[in-house]
């Protein structure tokens, strides 16, 4: 199930991109679900565990990708930590949303605004006020309240 922690987060990791600058590993793009995510969120294609080839700007260091992705890349390799999630674009809500899915555990992360995940149904626990939404409807009546305070 993917849990919501709304505001600050004292343990969440703030500043994902340069905490996965410094701690990712080659291999994590080896993974054929962090190359479609590679592909969906940058469009670009993996080279090498150290290199893309991203149709804006060539050949880059994978240091270079898109916050946002380094942001999920975290959330699916590194799950011992939580990561503040506003560093994703909404485009990255359909993908932090199938990480949980289909984790064998918990994935917690933090928000600091509100996530569009669609118009379809999920399950998502906000942990504020241990609350289980199911519609984006529902979530924001929630966040709101939590982001406002």
């Amino acid at each position: 199930m993917l849990n919501i922690y709304f505001g600050e987060m004292m343990e969440a990791i703030y500043n994902t991109s340069v905490y996965f600058d410094n701690t990712y590993y080659d291999g994590w793009l080896n993974d054929d679900f962090a190359r479609k995510m590679i592909k969906d969120i940058d469009n670009a294609e993996v080279l090498s565990g150290q290199a893309v080839n991203s149709k804006a700007l060539g050949v880059i260091p994978v240091t270079k990708i898109s916050g946002g992705l380094k942001t999920l890349l975290l959330i699916y390799n590194d799950t011992n930590k939580i990561f503040n999630a506003s560093t994703c674009g909404d485009n990255c809500a359909k993908w932090i949303l199938k990480i949980a899915k289909d984790s064998k555990r918990d994935i917690t992360i933090n928000l600091r605004h509100i996530m569009d995940f669609g118009e379809g149904k999920f399950e998502i626990r906000i942990m504020n006020n241990d609350t289980i939404v199911h519609s984006m409807r529902e979530m924001v009546q929630y966040a709101g309240k939590f982001l406002g305070e």
